[in-house]
C-alpha cells in the first residue's frame, strides 16, 4: 500500500473515531501538519497547524469553562480554574490524542519523526487543539463542542487523577506524616528516544514504578499507579 493511500485510510479511521466527517478535508490535513514538515518542504505551498492551534485553544477554553460552570454549580472560581487547567493541559490532551490514535496521522518532517515526535505530548496536544479549530471552521461551534465533550471532557475524574497524581499523592502521604520521593532506576533507548523508569518510595519503601518519555512523566505515572492501587 502506498504512503498516500495509507494516509487517506488513516484519515478515514480518524474521522470515524472522532465522530465527525469533514466537508473540507484540507482543514483536517492542515490541523495535522507539524512545522517540521513545512521546514523540510519549503518549496511547497503548505501551512502548518500553529494558527489553528491558537484558535482551538480559545474554543477549548470557552467550551470547557461553560461545561464546568454548569456541571459544578457550587464549585468556587479558584477550584473551577484549577480543574479546567488539569483537563486542558498538555498531558490531558495527549491522552485524548492517544485515544484517537492520532500519532500515525500526523504530517511531520523525517527528522522529527525519527526523533519520536509522534509520541511527544507537546506535539500531540497541539494537534488536538488544531483539530478542535478545524472542526469549528468546518462545522461550527456545535460540532466543535460535541467533539470536546466526547473526547476531552470525558472521564474527568480519571484524567484529573492522572494529571494531578504527584500532587494528590504528596498531599495524602504528608497528611499522615509520611514522605514521598522518586528515584530514577533505569534509562532505556537511544538519546533521541529515551524512556525513563522511575520508582516512587513512600516512607523509603518502593510503592510503584512508572515509565515515561521524561523523568517528570515517569514520576507522574508512578504516582498514578499508587493512587489507582488504593482505589481497587
Amino acid at each position: 500500500m502506498s504512503e498516500s493511500i495509507q494516509f487517506m485510510k488513516n484519515l478515514r479511521e480518524l474521522q470515524a473515531k472522532m465522530g465527525y466527517s469533514f466537508k473540507d478535508i484540507s482543514l483536517l490535513k492542515n490541523a495535522l501538519t507539524h512545522t517540521s514538515y513545512i521546514n523540510e518542504h519549503r518549496d511547497q505551498k503548505l501551512v502548518h497547524n500553529e494558527r489553528l492551534e491558537f484558535m482551538g485553544d480559545a474554543v477549548l477554553e470557552m467550551v470547557s469553562s461553560e461545561f464546568l460552570y454548569g456541571q459544578y454549580p457550587d464549585m468556587p472560581e479558584g477550584s473551577l480554574t484549577k480543574l479546567r487547567a488539569s483537563l486542558v493541559c498538555e498531558p490531558s490532551l495527549a491522552i485524548t490524542a492517544r485515544a484517537l490514535d492520532l500519532g500515525p496521522c500526523l504530517i511531520m518532517g523525517r527528522g522529527e519523526d525519527k526523533n519520536g515526535g509522534r509520541l511527544r505530548d507537546s506535539i500531540l496536544s497541539d494537534a488536538v487543539e488544531a483539530i478542535i479549530a478545524a472542526i469549528y471552521f468546518d462545522g461550527g461551534i456545535t460540532e466543535a463542542k460535541a467533539f470536546i465533550h466526547n473526547h476531552v471532557l470525558n472521564d474527568i475524574q480519571n484524567k484529573r487523577l492522572f494529571v494531578d497524581s504527584k500532587t494528590i499523592l504528596q498531599e495524602k502521604v504528608q497528611a499522615s506524616g509520611g514522605t514521598v520521593r522518586y528515584e530514577l532506576i533505569d534509562t532505556q533507548g537511544p538519546p533521541h528516544d529515551r524512556t525513563f523508569v522511575v520508582e516512587v518510595l513512600i516512607n523509603d519503601k518502593t510503592a510503584a514504578t512508572g515509565q515515561g518519555r521524561s523523568k517528570k512523566a515517569a514520576e507522574q505515572q508512578a504516582a498514578y499507579e499508587v493512587l489507582q492501587g488504593e482505589q481497587e
